[in-house]
């Protein structure tokens, strides 16, 4: 009997050793595979809410560009753009006030490029007045204030313009509504875009006081279309450099990064432009999911590089050192 008692005592000490290992090796992993499974399902889930969001926003800001009715339908237009050889994406922005004796010359002409490896946006401005050769249809050169060069076969003349005279390819274009501006505005920042206005001005009725404020779309749009002071141009194109590196300060804040694909959509709408949704995809996810740079700003003509100048068929010009400006903008873009 105490024979019996030892031998169940001994039987009773090794199962439980015999059914504990197994289980302590196996419990781990399928916990494990659980939380791994868990992690990738929320995962995956976060994401496709992320573009489910963004794809509507978008949707949402471009159709409804579309059906204003203000929204002049956009034009079938002609343009030969070239690729850069330094990989940079150059695209040309235009924007026409459309009043008085400029009707339909480019009243805003800029060169917004960006690289996906250096991750820096750069913005060159190029004032309206500067004196150039335009190529015309006919194979003649006419000298002429840039601006002209839109009045005279629109985005397609001014490239051939730029390309020609600075060197600079350009594969893209868009053409800015100035009224849809505000909308855009209004849209990324409801509260008001954050402006350090450099003076009051007082343009059109709105008047815009010195020193930092928050600034509405037609407030934004005033402020940075202003040139009836002693600076002319020069201070307008200032201004308007001013007003777009606060949009992209603004638009990367995580408090308005949200609303990034309604805007594109509404900015898209209202903007006649040959840029593929794709590449701007791209561009935009390259700029935002990486370590950029701050955006670079050059002003066309260049420091010490021109002079002010008269001629009958143009009024008043700047009449430039065609090659220390080429080869500044070169030294910008490389």
């Amino acid at each position: 009997m105490a024979q019996m008692t030892r031998m169940d005592r001994h039987k009773k000490e090794e199962q439980p050793v015999e059914h504990e290992l197994p289980q302590k090796e196996k419990k781990p992993k399928k916990v494990k595979r659980k939380k791994r499974r868990g992690f990738f399902f929320y995962l995956f889930l976060i994401l496709i809410i992320i573009l489910l969001g963004s794809g509507i926003g978008y949707a949402k800001g471009y159709f409804s560009a579309k059906a204003d009715q203000k929204n002049a339908p956009k034009q079938e237009i002609e343009f030969n753009g070239q690729p850069a050889s330094n990989g940079r994406t150059n695209v040309l922005i235009l924007g026409s006030d459309s009043r008085g004796e400029d009707q339909g010359r480019a009243d805003t002409i800029m060169v917004a490029s960006y690289s996906t490896h250096d991750k820096t946006p750069k913005l060159m401005s190029i004032m309206r007045d500067t004196y150039v050769s335009i190529p015309m249809d006919n194979q003649e050169i006419q000298q002429n204030k840039i601006n002209a060069a839109y009045a005279f076969g629109g985005a397609e003349k001014m490239r051939q313009t730029i390309t020609n005279n600075f060197g600079i390819p350009i594969q893209y274009y868009a053409v800015v509504n100035f009224k849809s501006f505000p909308i855009i505005i209004d849209t990324l920042v409801p509260s008001g875009l954050s402006i350090d206005a450099e003076k009051t001005l007082d343009v059109e009725g709105t008047t815009i006081q010195q020193g930092p404020q928050k600034l509405n779309g037609n407030q934004a749009l005033a402020y940075a279309r202003f040139r009836k002071d002693e600076e002319g141009d020069f201070g307008r194109v200032r201004r308007q450099q001013q007003v777009m590196t606060t949009i992209m300060k603004d638009a990367l804040k995580p408090t308005n990064l949200w609303r990034v694909p309604e805007v594109t959509g509404t900015a898209l709408g209202y903007t006649d432009t040959n840029i593929p949704f794709t590449n701007l995809s791209k561009i935009s996810a390259s700029y935002l999911f990486s370590k950029h740079q701050p955006m670079e700003i050059l002003t066309v003509p260049v420091k010490d590089s021109y002079v002010d100048s008269y001629y009958d068929h143009a009024g008043s010009v700047l009449e430039i050192n065609v090659e220390q400006n080429k080869q500044a903008i070169q030294n910008f873009l490389q």
